[in-house]
């Protein structure tokens, strides 16, 4: 039966759509990346986490076609820099972050002019940090209990450096105070490279701090007082955990990444699939097996779950470590 004059002209406008590519923007796969894409590292260079990253945009240009460049930023423990990608970056996908869980615990602290949630899309849970106290090697403290009777004996006088007020390693050693019934002296850092050299240097008597300190232990030059997992590490069995010892305290501080609210569910896919990839990878795997750690994978609606949920978790903790922001 032939075509109704009606049905040809439809026929012939669809063809030259298809001709001209001009197909509606959901319908077309988008062309990225076509120029490198940024990750923001929030912490100096040269500590656990930026040890990572960089194996894992190293290993994500491969799929991407472009190079993945790591840009450090640091400050406000972790969550200057992804704050302000927050706000200042266009939702392109060629600016994302580290994301870790001091995001989700800095607004109760104080004020900020970003939500954790709401002005974040999330592209792929990573992996997790396992966190120990060191101090030098010839420190008077051989035990974990040794530093904590020092503490107990002279209130306000044992210190310890961490990341960053809310970061991870200055709130479990503030829930292990409290528990401990001890008064410690935070002292806080940018990140992980300038506070080991002022351990080493003598400044500071311990630092809270995840794996980047394991050349260090390994090296004789810093000794590994205790771990915040929930069993022993296979690399330095010989320590033992805060839990066991009786202090009540886990953390193994989730992170992984995320862009600027609005990037394109498809470009999302894209990095998604990358960073995924790069995860997996031989070197990153070796890079983990290094810093003791493991992959911790979500997906792009899965982390983002994850974080919601933690972010409404991680409020009573904060009322109770009495850090609560004044209103």
């Amino acid at each position: 039966m032939p075509a109704s004059p009606l049905r040809r002209a439809c026929l012939g406008a669809l063809l030259c759509i298809l001709a001209m590519g001009a197909l509606p923007a959901a319908a077309q796969t988008p062309q990225f990346p076509t120029k490198p894409v940024t990750v923001i590292v929030p912490f100096p260079a040269g500590g656990s986490t930026d040890r990572h990253l960089r194996i894992l945009a190293q290993e994500a240009s491969k799929s991407l076609g472009q190079p993945v460049v790591v840009e450090n930023r640091p400050g406000a423990g972790g969550t200057l820099g992804p704050g302000t990608m927050a706000k200042t970056a266009k939702p392109d996908g060629y600016t994302i972050t580290l994301y870790t869980l001091a995001m989700l615990r800095m607004p109760y602290m104080q004020h900020t002019n970003w939500h954790p949630i709401n002005d974040f899309d999330f592209i792929i849970g990573l992996s997790g940090y396992t966190f120990g106290l060191t101090v030098r090697a010839d420190s008077p403290f051989k035990t974990f209990n040794e530093y904590i009777e020092a503490a107990r004996k002279a209130p306000g006088t044992i210190d310890y450096g961490s990341t960053g007020v809310g970061s991870s390693p200055h709130l479990l050693m503030e829930e292990l105070a409290i528990n401990a019934k001890v008064k410690l002296n935070h002292v806080p850092f940018k990140g992980n490279a300038d506070m080991q050299q002022a351990l080493l240097g003598g400044h500071v008597m311990a630092q809270s701090d995840a794996t980047g300190w394991d050349q260090f232990v390994d090296a004789g030059k810093m000794r590994l007082l205790v771990t915040f997992g929930e069993k022993r590490t296979t690399r330095w069995p010989d320590v033992p955990t805060a839990q066991e010892l009786g202090y009540g305290v886990v953390s193994t501080s989730p992170y992984g990444l995320a862009g600027p609210k609005g990037v394109d569910p498809a470009v999302i896919r894209i990095l998604h699939d990358a960073f995924k990839q790069a995860l997996y990878s031989p070197a990153s795997m070796e890079v983990m097996q290094q810093l003791n750690q493991q992959p911790a994978y979500r997906n792009s609606a899965d982390y983002r779950a994850w974080a919601a949920d933690t972010y409404v978790k991680q409020k009573p903790l904060i009322e109770h470590l009495g850090l609560m922001a004044k209103n």
